[in-house]
């Protein structure tokens, strides 16, 4: 579960907070408070809403996308502590850091959470990006490149694993969510490479996805660096298997392989 402030402003004070209550409660969200002003920009509702990390996006979008909206933020909530408290023991991930530690569910040892080996995401951004990805979709590599370019090379791999994550949850949820149950072969043939082929030029062989045109390969280093697309891949099939799918990119264009190569382990 995570907790998430939204800020939106509008035009319009009679009714506003009941229809986009409706819509928080639709998308299996909790209304936790809220509180309404009066500004230049217009009226002011900020809500404190709590409900499933893998609805967050479609949640985004619909809330972005209302006909009542002008503009829209989102951003992780962070309670202020209502008293000092003595200082905790170290712990791998605080409470607070809700989206670093979703965003070590797509695969790896956590070391992005934990602030090891990566710097930490910057969620506030992440969490303004995705609404948008979702309003584009399927149009969003440019977009991603792009962050991609502007990210402190430390950030890199942790963020776009986890927006991938998200987009493929959202993606999931959208369009494969009412199929049965599938053994992960048939999840990758049924699910990951329709979902991959309305981004990329991706076919499958011998349960081994391969996408040819990744856009995020040549960018002058070293090593593996389609991130986004495994985080994707992790999120649409953790979404049919509702456990962790390991997703290894055991090839890649930027190495000198034809073509970048996705692996799957349950």
């Amino acid at each position: 579960m995570v907790d998430v402030e939204f800020r939106v402003v509008s035009d319009r004070r009679d009714g506003l907070l009941l229809a986009l209550g409706q819509v928080v409660i639709a998308n299996g969200f909790t209304l936790l408070r809220q509180r309404m002003l009066n500004s230049e920009e217009g009226v002011v509702l900020v809500m404190i809403v709590r409900g499933p990390a893998e609805s967050l996006l479609m949640l985004e979008e619909k809330l972005g996308t209302h006909h009542l909206v002008q503009s829209f933020e989102a951003s992780p909530y962070e309670p202020a502590p209502s008293a000092p408290a003595p200082a905790p023991a170290p712990r791998a991930a605080s409470s607070g850091n809700t989206a670093a530690a979703v965003a070590s569910a797509g695969g790896g040892t956590g070391g992005a959470a934990a602030g090891h080996a990566t710097a930490p995401i910057d969620t506030q951004r992440v969490e303004t990006l995705l609404p948008q990805l979702a309003r584009n979709y399927p149009n969003i590599l440019l977009q991603l490149v792009a962050l991609e370019r502007e990210l402190p090379p430390p950030q890199r791999e942790a963020t776009l694993r986890y927006i991938g994550q998200r987009v493929g949850a959202w993606v999931y949820k959208r369009d494969f969510a009412l199929g049965g149950q599938l053994p992960l072969a048939d999840s990758v043939r049924r699910i990951a490479l329709p979902a991959m082929r309305q981004l990329v030029q991706a076919e499958l062989h011998d349960d081994v996805l391969r996408v040819r045109n990744s856009p995020f390969c040549h960018r002058g280093e070293s090593g593996e660096c389609c991130h986004f697309l495994r985080g994707m891949l992790g999120g649409l099939l953790e979404g049919q298997h509702g456990v962790h799918v390991h997703v290894i990119e055991s090839q890649c264009r930027n190495t000198g392989a034809e073509a970048c190569r996705f692996e799957f382990e349950s």
